[in-house]
């Protein structure tokens, strides 16, 4: 499968996002130094609000800013035997009941869902505990194209980069 065009879809997502968050808090900003918001007296505390709140997207776009970079930055791979998981890898995942769930280890925007293909797919960062355990090797012991091995006692973990068929 070639996963550039998911990488492509998920630049844009984060371009779209910065867009709207950059304009979140220019507007944060405008209120938090407009004049109606200079506080009366102590009790008055909109403008300080509005200041915490500009504070707060200042601080969104930034972390967008650096995921776009880290996406950026981010060279896919096609998968290889014996190269194990690692950024970029495109994994899908059953469960007992043959409920499927595609995933995409990222360097950043955990939680970020796209439509791809027929496909949605969540995207997971390394801290993730399920990454964190497949990169380094336990409980998987082994990956291999087409392979079927088990990361915990209620998921099957098919073959990164190819949807299985059957995993049973």
């Amino acid at each position: 499968m070639d996963k550039n065009q998911l990488h492509q879809l998920i630049l844009e997502r984060l371009h779209a996002d910065l867009a709207l968050a950059e304009r979140a808090a220019l507007s944060a900003h405008e209120a938090a130094t407009h004049e109606e918001n200079v506080a009366e007296n102590k009790y008055d505390t909109l403008g300080l609000e509005a200041a915490y709140l500009a504070a707060g997207q200042a601080r969104r776009v930034e972390e967008i800013r650096q995921a776009l970079g880290a996406w950026q930055r981010l060279t896919l791979r096609p998968f290889a035997d014996g190269q194990g998981i690692g950024l970029g890898a495109l994994v899908w995942l059953a469960d007992a009941r043959d409920n499927r769930q595609c995933l995409l280890l990222g360097p950043d925007s955990a939680g970020l869902k796209l439509r791809w293909q027929t496909e949605e797919v969540l995207v997971i960062s390394p801290r993730a505990p399920w990454a964190s355990a497949c990169s380094a090797a336990r409980p998987v012991t082994k990956w291999r194209s087409g392979s079927v091995a088990a990361c915990n006692a209620s998921l099957s973990c098919a073959s990164p980069e190819q949807p299985a068929a059957d995993l049973r």
